[in-house]
C-alpha cells in the first residue's frame, strides 16, 4: 500500500507514541507523581528522570541543528516566539499543576490511565478536551485572557535573532556569535548541570524503571522532532503547501497533549473532515493504544470508578484546570516540560516551573486539610502550605508543620 508523506508522518507520529504509551505504563513515568514523591516523601526518583528525559531532548536537539538534521522554523507551537507573554507560562503553568494533581495525572499520564481501563481518567480526557476546545476553537480565551494578557507581554522581535530562547537571548546580549552555536553552548552547559543532578543519586542510578522512562521519553519527543522537522518533515511542509485544502497542524513539532485532546474532539465532531487528523491526535491515540497493549499483555488492565461524589467533583475541577492551563501555558508537563524546553525557551522553563509549584501547592493544601479535617480552613492551609514552601515568614504559620 502506498502513502502519502502526509499519512506517513502521521503514521510514524502514532507508532513512536505508542512506544512512549507503553513505557510509560511500565515503568511508572509521572510528572505529577514525581512532584508528589518528592513533596510528601522526599523520593526524587521519578523527578530525576523528568530531568533526565529533558536533559536527552536538549541535547538531541542541539545536535539536529548544530548537523542541519532538523530545521525547526516552523515549529508548532511557536515555543521559541518573540512575543514573549510572560503571564500566561506562569499563570497557565500554575492552573495546569493544580489541575493534575485534582485531575490525578497530567495529559499524558490520563491517557496512560485510559489504556489501563481507568474510566476516571476517561472523564477526565473528555472535560479536558473540551476546555481545550474552547480555548482554541473559540472567543474564550480571547475574552478571559488575552484583553489583559496580551498588553504586557514583552516585544522581542527588535533582536537580530528574534526568539526568547537562551542562544537568541545569549546573541541578544552580546550583540555578536551565531544563533545555533549559541544554543550549543547554553545547552551544552545545562545538559551538563541537569545530568549532574540525575546521575549523583545512587538511588536513581539503581532504578532501573527511572532511567529506561527517562530515556524512552526523551527519545520519543527526539524522534517525533526527526520525523516533522527532518527531511520527511521538510517534504510534508513544502508538499502541504500545493494542496487545494491544507491538513491543519502542519509545521516541525513533538509530542504535546492538551490541545491535541482539543483537536480530538474536533475530529470526533466532524468524523468525516479527515484535514483535522493532526499529528497531535495521532499521538494522543498512539499513547493510548501503547499502554493499552501493555496492560492487556502483563494483565494490569483494571477498570477503575470514582470512589466518591467528591472524588468525581475533584477530577471534573481539575480537567477543566488542565484544559485552560495547558493551552495558556501552550502546552502540559511534556509538551512544555519536556517538549518546549528542549528548544531552550525561557516560557517553557517558566511553565515547567510553574507546573510544579501549583502541583506542589495543592498537594500540600490537600496534606493540611486531611490532617486537620474540620480544623483547617482552606486558607490556614494554604498560608501553611506557603511557609513550608519558604514563600511566606514562619511567623504567618497557621496550622502546625506536618
Amino acid at each position: 500500500m502506498d502513502f502519502t508523506v502526509h499519512q506517513e508522518v502521521l503514521i510514524a507520529g502514532f507508532l513512536i507514541a505508542v512506544v512512549m504509551g507503553a513505557f510509560v505504563n511500565k515503568t511508572n513515568f509521572c510528572t505529577m507523581g514525581a512532584v508528589s514523591d518528592w513533596v510528601n516523601i522526599g523520593d526524587t526518583g521519578r523527578l530525576r528522570s523528568w530531568l533526565f528525559a529533558i536533559a536527552i531532548s536538549i541535547a538531541g536537539v542541539i545536535v539536529f541543528e548544530v548537523t542541519g538534521i532538523v530545521d525547526l522554523e516552523t515549529m508548532r507551537p511557536p515555543y521559541r516566539t518573540a512575543n514573549f507573554e510572560w503571564l500566561r507560562y506562569i499563570l497557565g503553568g500554575i492552573l495546569f499543576g493544580i489541575g493534575m494533581t485534582l485531575g490525578s495525572g497530567c495529559g499524558n499520564k490520563t491517557l496512560v490511565r485510559v489504556g489501563g481501563g481507568n474510566i476516571k481518567s476517561v472523564v477526565v480526557l473528555v472535560v479536558a478536551a473540551i476546555f481545550a476546545y474552547l480555548m482554541t476553537k473559540t472567543d474564550f480565551y480571547g475574552i478571559v485572557f488575552y484583553s489583559w494578557m496580551s498588553p504586557i507581554a514583552i516585544d522581542l522581535s527588535a533582536m537580530e535573532f528574534a526568539g526568547q530562547d537562551l542562544g537568541s537571548l545569549l546573541v541578544a546580549a552580546v550583540a555578536s556569535g551565531d544563533v545555533v552555536d549559541m544554543r550549543l553552548y547554553a545547552g551544552g552547559v545545562l545538559v551538563t548541570i541537569l545530568m549532574f543532578v540525575v546521575w549523583k543519586s545512587a538511588d536513581f542510578r539503581q532504578n532501573i524503571d527511572n532511567v529506561l522512562g527517562g530515556v524512552v521519553v526523551g527519545g520519543c519527543v527526539l524522534g517525533a522532532w526527526y520525523v516533522t522537522g527532518g527531511a520527511l518533515g521538510q517534504i510534508w511542509i513544502e508538499d502541504s503547501s500545493f494542496l487545494d485544502e491544507i491538513p491543519i497542524g502542519i509545521g516541525a513539532q513533538s509530542y504535546s497533549f492538551i490541545n491535541p485532546m482539543g483537536e480530538t474532539l474536533d475530529v470526533a465532531m466532524h468524523p468525516t473532515n479527515n484535514l483535522l487528523l493532526t499529528f497531535g491526535v495521532m499521538g494522543l491515540l498512539g499513547v493510548i493504544t501503547g499502554s493499552f497493549l501493555y496492560s492487556v499483555l502483563t494483565r494490569k488492565f483494571r477498570i477503575e470508578w470514582f470512589s466518591s461524589l467528591s472524588d468525581f467533583f475533584s477530577h471534573i475541577v481539575g480537567a477543566a484546570l488542565m484544559g485552560i492551563g495547558g493551552i495558556l501555558s501552550m502546552g502540559c508537563t511534556i509538551g512544555q516540560g519536556i517538549t518546549g524546553f528542549s528548544t531552550l525557551a525561557v516560557g517553557s522553563m517558566m511553565a515547567y516551573a510553574s507546573f510544579i509549584f501549583g502541583s506542589a501547592l495543592t498537594m500540600k493544601i490537600q496534606y493540611y486539610k486531611m490532617v486537620y479535617e474540620e480544623e483547617a480552613t482552606f486558607m490556614g492551609a494554604f498560608v501553611s502550605a506557603l511557609v513550608d514552601m519558604r514563600l511566606l515568614p514562619t511567623g504567618m504559620r497557621k496550622l502546625d508543620a506536618i
